[in-house]
């Protein structure tokens, strides 16, 4: 976990920035010494994003699943895409 003081953003802002981007990584704000904001890079932000949106389709299928909607296996899945594949 990398912990700066608001101050240290303020006053040196380029280097915080080339922190976050290196460690790919929240960095967490202090002001008087407590937790004030979060921050990290685009990409590391982007990349979040993305993972939570996967988590929450993984969510909901299995929901779905759980509330009997209808399934299939492996097999017919792969079928199915190499059926898609081949009409492209």
């Amino acid at each position: 976990m990398i912990i700066k003081a608001s101050a240290a953003l303020r006053n040196d802002y380029a280097s915080i920035s080339n922190l976050a981007k290196e460690s790919n990584e929240p960095i967490y704000i202090t002001k008087n010494g407590e937790g004030d904001m979060v921050l990290m890079s685009i990409e590391a932000y982007e990349k979040r994003e993305q993972l939570l949106q996967l988590r929450a389709k993984v969510l909901q299928a299995e929901q779905e699943r759980i509330d009997g909607a209808p399934t299939i296996s492996v097999a017919e899945a792969r079928k199915k895409l190499r059926e898609r594949l081949s009409e492209l």
